[in-house]
Formats: C-alpha cells, sequence, structure tokens
C-alpha cells in the first residue's frame, strides 16, 4: 500500500491520545504517516515511528492563532508529498479542505467535539458565528467524516446532511495481568486526567476537598485553568491535598491511573458540546480498573449505566459532592466486571471503524 497520509491538528501532539492512535493504526495498516502540530514552551518531547512537524507559532491564542496555524498549514499541505489528508476538528479545516481542493486529494475529516458549541465560545456569538459559518460553507462537501459520540453525528447529520462515522475515543487494551497495583498510602486518590479547561468541574472537586475523609485530588494535565485552579487551592489551604502532576505521555499514564480510587469526568452545562461529549477518560478509567465519578449527560450516562462503571451526578454543591465521594470511598464499587468489558470497549476492536473508512478513499 505505501499511501501517504499527513494527519493535522492544532494540539502539540505529545497527549493526543485519539490522534496518535490513530496515526499508530495508520502505520500498522502500511500507510506512510506524518503528523502535523504545534510546539508549546511546555510540550513534552516524542518518540513516534512516524514522522511528524510541530511548528512553532507566534500567537497561541485567538483568533491569530487560528489564522496563523492554518495560513503555516496551507503551504505545508501544499508542497508535501501525500495521497491523502486527514484533519482533527474545525479548527484545522479550512486550509485542509482547500489544498485537498487544489491538489485533488481525498480527506477525511474527525471531528473531536462539537467545535462551535465548546465553552471557550459561550458568550462569544460573533466568534462562534464564524465558525459555524465555516461549517456550513464546507461540512457539506466532506464525503469522509469521523466523531467521537452518536449524540454529535446526529447533530451534524440534522444540521448539514453529512454522515459521520461513529469512532470514540477507547483507550488501548490494558490486560488484568498489567495493570499495577495501587500503591499503599494513608489517603486515597482521587484522579482527574485531561485538560484544564473552562467547565471540566475541577473547581467544584476543590471546593468539596475539605469535607473529603482521608482522600487527595491529584490532577493530571494542564490548560487555560490551571493558574486559576492553584490559586484556589491556595486560598483554601489545600495545598496538602490538592497535588498538579502536569502533562504525562499516554505510556506512563496509563501506569499511574490504576493507582487511583475515584476517578474524575464532571463536566458543566456550557454548550452542546460537553452535553454531547464522550470524554476518552470515561474509557481510561474503565481499562484501569477505576470507578468514575461523572456528569449525567446522555453519552457518559449512557456507558455508565450501561456497564456499570461508576457514579452518575446532576448537583455541584460542595457538600453533596463530598458526600458521594466519601460514599464511593467506603463502599467501593465492584469493579470485577470491568475486566470483560474492558476486552470490548478498546481501540483494538474501535480502529476496524477507521480502517473500513481509509479503505474506501483507495
Amino acid at each position: 500500500m505505501n499511501k501517504r497520509i499527513i494527519i493535522s491538528v492544532t494540539s502539540d501532539l505529545a497527549t493526543d491520545q485519539r490522534v496518535l492512535k490513530t496515526a499508530d493504526t495508520c502505520h500498522r495498516n502500511g500507510y506512510r504517516v506524518r503528523l502535523v502540530g504545534r510546539k508549546l514552551p511546555g510540550s513534552l518531547p516524542l518518540e513516534l515511528p512516524f514522522a511528524y512537524n510541530r511548528m512553532k507559532l507566534l500567537f497561541r491564542r485567538s483568533a491569530f492563532f487560528y489564522a496563523e496555524y492554518n495560513i503555516r498549514l496551507f503551504f505545508l499541505l501544499l508542497v508535501s508529498p501525500c495521497d491523502l489528508l486527514f484533519c482533527n476538528d474545525t479548527d484545522s479545516l479550512l486550509a485542509n479542505f482547500l489544498v485537498a481542493k487544489l491538489r485533488k486529494k481525498k480527506l477525511v475529516f474527525d471531528a473531536h467535539e462539537l467545535f462551535p458549541e465548546v465553552p471557550e465560545l459561550q458568550g462569544r456569538p460573533r466568534t462562534k458565528k464564524i465558525w459555524e459559518s465555516i461549517e456550513k460553507l464546507l461540512f457539506p462537501h466532506l464525503k469522509y467524516a469521523l466523531t467521537v459520540s452518536a449524540s454529535i453525528a446526529n447533530y451534524y447529520k440534522q444540521n448539514y446532511g453529512l454522515h459521520m462515522r461513529l469512532l470514540r475515543n477507547l483507550p488501548l487494551y490494558s490486560p488484568p495481568a498489567e495493570r499495577p497495583a495501587r500503591l499503599p498510602a494513608a489517603e486515597r486518590m482521587i484522579l482527574y486526567q485531561g485538560a484544564l479547561n473552562v467547565g471540566r468541574g475541577l473547581d467544584w472537586v476543590i471546593e468539596a476537598m475539605p469535607f473529603v475523609s482521608n482522600a487527595r485530588l491529584v490532577i493530571v494535565g494542564s490548560g487555560s485553568c490551571e493558574a486559576e485552579l492553584r490559586a484556589r487551592v491556595a486560598a483554601l489551604g489545600l495545598e496538602g491535598r490538592v497535588s498538579f502532576e502536569g502533562n504525562m505521555p499516554p505510556e506512563q499514564l496509563r501506569n499511574f491511573t490504576p493507582r487511583a480510587d475515584i476517578g474524575l469526568c464532571l463536566l458543566e452545562a456550557r454548550g452542546l458540546s460537553y452535553y454531547y461529549a464522550l470524554p476518552n477518560r470515561i474509557f481510561d478509567y474503565l481499562q484501569a480498573g477505576v470507578p468514575v465519578l461523572a456528569t449525567d449527560f446522555p453519552e457518559i450516562a449512557a456507558v455508565v449505566r450501561s456497564y456499570r462503571t461508576g457514579v452518575l451526578v446532576s448537583r455541584h454543591d460542595p457538600q453533596y459532592l463530598a458526600d458521594t465521594i466519601n460514599a464511593m470511598l467506603e463502599n467501593p464499587l465492584d469493579t470485577s466486571h470491568f475486566a470483560a468489558a474492558a476486552q470490548e470497549l478498546c481501540w483494538e476492536r474501535e480502529e476496524e471503524v477507521l480502517l473500513n473508512l481509509l479503505n474506501e478513499t483507495d
């Protein structure tokens, strides 16, 4: 086969598990892969079995960032050898779409979220309208499209007539024998892993921690809200009970997650993107044998209820959350069925959706 595929995304690649798994699947199945992302000051080093570029950009946020990224990506894609373009999310679509048309290349689009409905765009109607206009203009012309949840697929089908295949962001399978034992400790661990962005419910849990008995909150990741979260921890005098571990490479995180007693996946109702989300950490916790405390949103709730993987909440006042966490710690959920569910909900099975789509582009 040896088809050349360029996979582009606005992340820094290092902790973007969906993009790395996508690239790895393509690589293992005979594609010559080239990843394109961006380089940030704190980006972790990369060691990958395929080519990659991380662009150093002048701007890190706002319209200037998106404009600079797409302009530079456009020229990179225009001159780079490729047979197929693979675009992740609406914020990298314009450059990919234009180059695909100019070079007569096929384009695969993967929506990780419902982009105009992300929390960062709520209360910014003009900016939201721009992204909606881009999607309205380009989406009807996309032939090959994927997304992370059925609700997002249905939204785009109803609004633009775009057929999107469901490719959930499932983790690689982790056999139970390979899971490290939880570390002995005086305090139990409540774990959050993911981006520290607005609407992730971390401020709720920090506010609840004074009422939680004999447990510490461990936060793995980085993002725009980190400084604010650290300030709140300091204001409450919780430095000894809340720790910020920064970003971890996926392989390190897979060894760290099983040490937790509870995994967090709490989202605020800040737009349809979060309401329809199906975050990968729901499945990461399952693979690690860790019960989840999650928001009762449709896609999340369907998994938690079907596979009995944790507790759902629709309130977030501190005492209520603390009582729920204390109850989960004092009466741990039976996780004996997690191993069987983990064999079903893994990337090794899910990637068939991606491979079938790629076969259609031949």
